[in-house]
């Protein structure tokens, strides 16, 4: 079946831009060959210092997370076979210009955390290295349509993360950071536009299998792709830049529930006819949003459990005592 998308792909792939038309990193970044590099380097650095130290736990994550490519393009190559390397069906012109536009993300975001000096960019690094090492592992390894379904949820998460990142920077007064993650959100939009379609067609063409999948991903929660980073000294370290996450308001449980809310309109899911087991899953999958809106009504305002965490990220600080924020 995921062979038989190739048609519906090539009609997609004008959502990948053309490499003469994309930003690069470099366009976001002072000019260090310019005459006046140092004035603009230190404008940079001191517009960087408006970011408080939860945003930068939280841009670490993210920029990690981004970072991971490698792991998560071999994932995706299960799915959109591209055996020579270098083919040329639809499927795999996908996924190159899919991990050429997603590589740029890292990129920029750890040029900016390196050009500002904000962090401990050693133990960036260290958690960088353990996350590609330690792989990545969303457990639809069984079935394509979940991995279809679990990257169509991932890039609008994303989207949503880094949109909200930069929102608060431009709140806090950094514009540099602001625009850069509205660059990235932009990216991750038309990204997730081409999962959710691919998936539409699989409901279109084997609607029963696909609402299956689609239950079977949101039934082991969607898990962040850097759900196994580590910096060596921290065990529950993705846990904690989890808590900051939520706390911060940049992807709560409010936001979890509202992916699945779009994807069941994009889906159609709750105008389509099934019947007996069917038609179980579909009335579970068209009751999720409610159920983790409910769950972030319980959970708001409640104390972190636990003692407040420091990050080698930012030199083994602590972020103070904060409040949870609705969470998964």
């Amino acid at each position: 079946m995921i062979e038989s998308l190739e048609g519906h792909v090539a009609e997609h792939l004008s959502l990948l831009t053309p490499v003469d038309q994309i930003w690069q990193p470099t366009d976001y970044l002072p000019d260090l060959t310019a005459e006046d590099w140092a004035d603009r380097l230190r404008d940079f650095r001191e517009a960087a210092r408006a970011i408080p130290d939860e945003l930068l736990v939280v841009l670490v994550g993210n920029m990690v997370t981004e970072e991971a490519l490698p792991n998560y393009a071999v994932s995706l190559e299960h799915i959109a076979k591209d055996p020579t390397g270098a083919g040329e069906d639809p499927w795999a012109c996908w996924l190159r210009g899919w991990t050429a536009e997603e590589n740029r993300h890292g990129d920029l975001l750890n040029a900016y955390l390196r050009l500002t000096g904000r962090v401990d960019m050693r133990a960036v690094e260290v958690t960088i290295h353990n996350l590609i090492r330690n792989g990545f592992a969303p457990g639809h390894e069984t079935h394509p349509y979940e991995g279809l379904i679990y990257a169509s949820f991932q890039e609008r998460a994303t989207r949503i993360t880094h949109g909200n990142l930069g929102k608060r920077a431009a709140e806090q007064g950094e514009p540099n950071l602001a625009k850069i993650c509205r660059k990235i959100a932009a990216d991750e939009t038309r990204h997730e536009v081409f999962y959710t379609r691919m998936v539409a067609e699989l409901f279109e063409r084997d609607p029963e299998t696909a609402l299956m999948c689609y239950r079977a991903v949101l039934k082991r929660i969607v898990t962040m792709p850097g759900s196994r980073m580590t910096d060596g000294r921290d065990p529950d370290l993705f846990q904690h830049y989890g808590e900051v996450v939520q706390s911060t308001g940049i992807y709560t449980s409010r936001d979890y529930a509202s992916v699945i809310r779009h994807l069941n309109a994009a889906w159609d899911l709750g105008n389509r006819s099934f019947s007996g087991k069917a038609a179980k899953v579909q009335d579970y999958l068209c009751k999720q949003p409610e159920r983790y809106e409910r769950l972030a009504d319980d959970r708001e305002g409640k104390p972190m459990e636990g003692p407040v965490s420091s990050f080698s990220w930012i030199h083994n600080r602590s972020l103070g005592e904060a409040r949870r924020g609705p969470a998964l």
